[in-house]
């Protein structure tokens, strides 16, 4: 069926109304009486003002009324506008004509078109241009009348000419000082009198006024003695009187000028006189100067370029002097340069270091042993938790601090989350409650100084938290004790966080058996929590001697610093957490090899700082001054300062979380997972390697992401070499494999689209949809 059949047929006669112009329903044709009188008295009071030989009928102006309610200007006005629109006018042009009339007809009940003739007015606009012609003079030719203006510049000129011809043009400045020039060096005692000529009252009134004289008269100096023989021109003026017309010469205008200063003595080579102030006049001046001053060589290097020259070479000093002494020429200033610049110690631009022997260094110090351990766990084990409890145990965190944590937690409803700010500093991280970055802080004890990399627990932040493992000697694996949460625990990310750090070779690990508290610290459930943890972890390499358990409550703080309190936990007679902490082995350090230092951190480190790298050294030793290597960028940068764990020291060594405060190399070269490495012995970048891979996850070739640290790169798995033995590593004989299963040992290819720093030795990680699908050794 049609939708046009849907529209109602519509029949317009019916539909319209038939309204025709005519007179509307509920309109009364007749004029009331109130209306009629209105009519009357308008009408005569119109025709007052119009007169009675207006010609209009009392018909129109009726109307008129009506149609303007009875405004009697406005039925005045359009009744004359009528009376003259009535009147025939001629027109040029039949069309202009017609566009008058419109025109006229639409505003011709406009007040302001009735205005008498005699009243009009003329509005005058000035052109924005001026008319053709030369401004200031005519266009007429010569001896036609000009303009006063035209005649005084004329006469202007015609006087200038004269002037000049005649030689008095004493105004001038050109003049001037042609005759400055020509003037012969007058002595001081000569130019005090000619200025007692130049006054203007000795000038008679008959001359020319046309010498330049001084607005205010020159003041006698009060140190100067005059002689009874030279009378001044104040105390005797010259009678007035013709003048010779030598007298009427310009003379210098002399100022009074003291003695020359240290920086004139020094650049016109003038010797030092009396403090008497003198008269002098422009020109001696500048003679006296050139008689002293020897001219300067331009077209050899200048002393300034000499210096910046000498800056940026090693120990040219004296070479800077030799350089400068042809330039002296007798002149004592650039003499004075000359032995300036050779006394002058230039620094080298270079940084400097002190070329210490650190193993030595190392050696003599005898530090304190140093640890760095990775907190892992399932998410919401309580690791941030306990391990706030630990540092305000040890008193890192005083009360006044974690009383400010609890209160800002309680108001976001969180208060059981205060002692996990003391790590969780992020805005984000707090909101959420869960970790998201590496957390780091730092603590001591009697015999080792601790650093705590408390590691994200949930799924998403895995790359974080394979960015802290890397860092770590050991892990304290936190476990939920609670009942479900280490079921669910074990299914998730505790089984891939104890893999990943094993994969890292982390071989050492603390389990802390938390939230024993809210099962009543049942050693039933501690002892089952203990076997299971034990048999998988032992399946995923690690040795039994070096897994250490505790239980422990982290709100309350039992097992951690101090033994428990509650007498239900009386059966565990073990020593607490941080005591396991102190019997950690200490890792021994790599430090006979090159420096290996992979950056976790790139920001500035103060305003003397402006580029500044955090890490830790994976390998060698690096002090103040070292040039190293940024690969894989391979450009080269100076150290010019260092810090270990946040204080300023000269030198480091492997193991230790340091900042490099580096120089001479742009930001732009530098990402977080590159090296820092030797020129001498730099790491090898590559963009194909071989890999020993431990199976997660089924194994083929794929897509797949490489992770080392920081180190993030999009990679995938080409070709599968082979299937090894766990035991012995040989490569299994048969058939190449097709897919490697989960649990099992291969070695892989692996391809990167951007060349990565890989050295034979280094652990990778390879994920891929989010999942850790196996770990390994570059082989």
């Amino acid at each position: 069926m049609s939708r046009h059949k849907l529209v109602k047929a519509l029949d317009l006669d019916e539909e319209l109304d038939d309204f025709d112009g005519g007179t509307e329903p509920g309109y009364d044709d007749e004029v009331s009486a109130d209306d009629k009188e209105q009519l009357r008295l308008g009408t005569i009071k119109v025709r007052d003002i119009l007169g009675e030989d207006a010609g209009i009928p009392d018909k129109e102006i009726e109307d008129s009324l009506w149609h303007y309610y009875y405004d009697i200007d406005k039925t005045v006005n359009y009744l004359l506008s009528q009376k003259t629109n009535s009147q025939p006018k001629k027109s040029k042009k039949k069309k202009a004509g017609d566009r008058e009339a419109k025109a006229t007809d639409f505003f011709k009940d406009s007040p302001w078109l009735n205005i008498l003739k005699e009243r009009c007015g003329e509005i005058l606009i000035e052109p924005l241009y001026p008319r053709g012609g030369l401004l200031g003079g005519s266009s007429k030719q010569d001896g036609a009348p000009k303009s006063k203006l035209a005649a005084l510049a004329a006469a202007r000129k015609k006087k200038e000419n004269q002037i000049l011809e005649d030689g008095q043009n004493a105004t001038s400045s050109v003049a001037l000082l042609d005759k400055l020039g020509a003037k012969s060096r007058r002595s001081k005692a000569d130019t005090r009198s000619s200025s007692s000529s130049l006054n203007p009252q000795s000038v008679p009134s008959g001359q020319p006024k046309n010498i330049q004289t001084r607005k205010y008269p020159i003041r006698k100096p009060q140190n100067e003695d005059v002689s009874p023989a030279e009378p001044s021109a104040e105390a005797a003026p010259a009678a007035p009187g013709p003048l010779p017309s030598s007298e009427l010469e310009v003379k210098p205008e002399v100022t009074p000028a003291a003695t020359p200063s240290v920086f004139a003595r020094t650049i016109f080579g003038t010797p030092a006189k009396s403090h008497e102030p003198v008269f002098q006049s422009a020109d001696s001046y500048v003679s006296q100067a050139s008689e002293s001053h020897t001219e300067f060589n331009f077209a050899g290097p200048s002393p300034d370029d000499i210096v910046t020259k000498a800056q940026n070479t090693k120990g040219s000093a004296p070479k800077a002097a030799k350089q400068l002494a042809p330039l002296a020429n007798g002149n004592k200033s650039v003499n004075g340069v000359t032995q300036g610049v050779s006394e002058v110690d230039i620094e080298d631009t270079k940084i400097r270091g002190k070329n210490l022997d650190v193993l030595a260094e190392f050696e003599k110090s005898k530090p304190k042993n140093a640890a760095n351990f990775v907190v892992i766990g399932h998410v919401d084990a309580g690791k941030s938790t306990l391990m706030g409890r630990l540092l305000y145990d040890l008193k890192v965190v005083d009360q006044r601090t974690l009383d400010k944590y609890r209160k800002e937690s309680e108001r976001l409803g969180k208060g059981s989350f205060a002692l996990a700010w003391v790590l969780d500093q992020g805005t984000e991280e707090r909101n959420r409650g869960v970790t998201i970055d590496i957390a780091m802080n730092k603590f001591e004890t009697e015999n080792t100084s601790f650093t705590i990399l408390d590691a994200p627990g949930h799924r998403d932040f895995i790359p974080n938290m394979i960015a802290g493992a890397s860092q770590a000697d050991f892990a304290v694996l936190v476990i939920d004790a609670s009942t479900g949460n280490f079921e669910s625990g074990l299914k998730g990310q505790t089984k891939e966080h104890a893999l990943l750090v094993r994969s890292m070779g982390v071989q050492r690990i603390v389990i802390a058996i938390n939230k024993l508290d809210t099962v009543q610290w049942s050693q039933d459930r501690f002892d089952e929590i203990s076997q299971q943890v034990s048999a998988f972890l032992t399946s995923a390499g690690f040795l039994s001697k070096n897994l250490a358990f505790v239980p422990c409550a982290g709100l309350t703080g039992d097992n951690i610093v101090r033994k428990a309190d509650d007498p239900k936990a009386s059966w565990y007679l073990g020593p607490p957490l941080i005591s396991l902490l102190e019997s950690s082995e200490p890792v021994t350090r790599a430090l006979e090899k090159p420096l290996r230092l992979t950056i976790d951190d790139i920001f500035r480190g103060g305003v003397q700082n402006p580029l500044s790298v955090s890490g830790r050294l994976d390998s060698g030793n690096v002090q103040i001054g070292d040039t190293v290597l940024v690969m894989p960028a391979k450009e080269a940068g100076a150290i010019k300062g260092l810090e270990v764990d946040s204080d300023p020291v000269e030198w480091a060594v492997a193991g230790q979380n340091v900042i490099l405060h580096l120089a001479e190399i742009d930001a732009k070269y530098l990402k977080s997972g590159d090296v820092i490495c030797p020129p001498s012995a730099p790491i090898q970048c590559v963009t194909s390697f071989k890999v020993k891979v431990l199976a997660f996850e089924h194994i083929i070739p794929m897509h797949c992401e490489v992770h080392k640290g920081r180190l993030h790169a999009l990679g995938r798995v080409t070709q599968l070499i082979a299937q090894l033995d766990k035991a012995s590593g040989a490569a299994i004989k048969g058939k190449k494999p097709r897919l490697i299963k989960p649990g099992s040992v291969a070695r892989v290819v692996v391809e990167v689209d951007d060349p990565v720093p890989l050295e034979q030795g280094g652990r990778v990680i390879l994920r891929a949809g989010g999942e850790t699908v196996g770990a390994g050794l570059v082989e």
